[in-house]
Parts: structure tokens; sequence; C-alpha cells
């Protein structure tokens, strides 16, 4: 009897070290991406272009919030004055809700910025911040996207965040800064992307808040 006590405690003990993971159902982790619907598609505004730049004495950054977590963006004045301001103005005017990551290429980078979706789309005008020769577009540099036939820094509202430890890109794109905070994310968006070049899942940019200090 005593050696059948025994071996019931013993089952029970193991019963409880299992663990209690809720059966079959899926856990989930803060560093998960949501899985969400994408937003509508919406046409892309005809914006007047802003006038000025920013106040170089205090430093500006953009933070972006994602279904796959929030990063934010050191914005370089001295690199891109004109586009800075620009990414800026169109940041407090809500463009970039409700946007999605329309292009995720693995190990070479993210790209948003378009309310089309379809890769096209831009605010109405253009600014132009010439990148200096041989720049390196490093990890976590974010710059701005362009077609082939514009000048060397022509920037809309299209951006790309690199996501490559070594990615070959000429000096051709407008840097706008670096991710300062929220590199994973970034990382983890850069994981979702097929071999076209689209998402596997929609990555939807939230909110993008701007910062002064």
């Amino acid at each position: 009897m005593r050696a059948l006590l025994c071996a019931l405690v013993l089952l029970a003990l193991a019963a409880g070290c299992g663990g209690d993971d809720g059966g079959d159902e899926p856990s989930t982790t803060e560093d998960a991406c949501e899985r969400v619907e994408a937003p509508q598609p919406r046409d892309a505004p005809s914006l007047a272009l802003p006038r000025g730049t920013l106040d170089p004495g205090k430093e500006w950054a953009l933070v972006l919030e994602t279904s796959c977590g929030t990063f934010t963006v050191a914005l370089d004045l001295a690199l891109a004055p004109e586009t800075t301001a620009s990414l800026v103005f169109l940041a407090r005017e809500g463009f970039y809700d409700d946007t999605v990551f329309h292009r995720i290429v693995p190990g070479f980078v993210i790209q948003g910025g378009d309310p089309t979706q379809t890769g096209t789309g831009g605010p109405g005008y253009a600014t132009l911040d010439a990148p200096p020769t041989g720049f390196r577009y490093a990890k976590g540099v974010v710059a701005m996207a362009k077609s082939g036939f514009e000048p060397a820094g022509t920037a809309g509202s299209q951006f790309f965040v690199v996501t490559g430890e070594s990615v070959n890109l000429p000096p051709d794109y407008a840097v706008v800064g670096r991710v300062e905070e929220g590199l994973e994310v970034v990382e983890r968006i850069g994981e979702l992307g097929d071999e076209n070049e689209q998402p596997t899942q929609p990555v939807v940019v939230r909110n993008v808040s701007v910062t002064e200090s």
C-alpha cells in the first residue's frame, strides 16, 4: 500500500511539473507581430510643399507605432534639412497614420509611407537633399525612396529602413536619420517578406508622432 501511495504522489507531482499552458492554445509573446487587417488603400493627397526647415538647435525624432511594435527614428537635419522638415509636416498632418509597409525585402530594407499601398503614391510634392558622396547605408539607416529617373536625393513621402548588415546601395537616396530605439522591431518587420518583396502579413503603421527636445 505504501508503494502504491508513493507512486500516486509521484504521478501527481509529474502532472504539476508539466506546466499550465492552457493545453493546445497558442502562446503569445511581446516580441510577436499582431495579426491585423490591412487598412483600406486611400488616394494620396496633393499637399503644398512646406516652407522652412526645423530648428537645428533642437533634437527631432519620429516615433512609429506599428502592429509589430514601436521604433524611434532620430532625424538628421544636417544631412537632409528639407526632407526632415517635410517628414515632420507629414507626420503632424496624419499622412502616415494607417498606412502599411508595402515592400519588405528580408536582409535588405523595409519600405512604407505610401497611402495608396501601390509603391507609387506621394504627398504631391518633392524635396531634394542630395546625400554625401560615398555614403554607406548601414543597418538602421532611414532614407527616402525615389524612382530611377529622379535626381539623387529626391524625396516624397516614401521611406525605407535598412535591415541588412551590408547592403550595396548607391548614394542616391536622401538620408533622414537612423533608428535610435526599437531596432529589434525593424528586424522583426524585416522577416515578413517573401521572394517577391511582398509582406507575408500586413504590417500597419498606426501612428507617427513627432518629438522635439
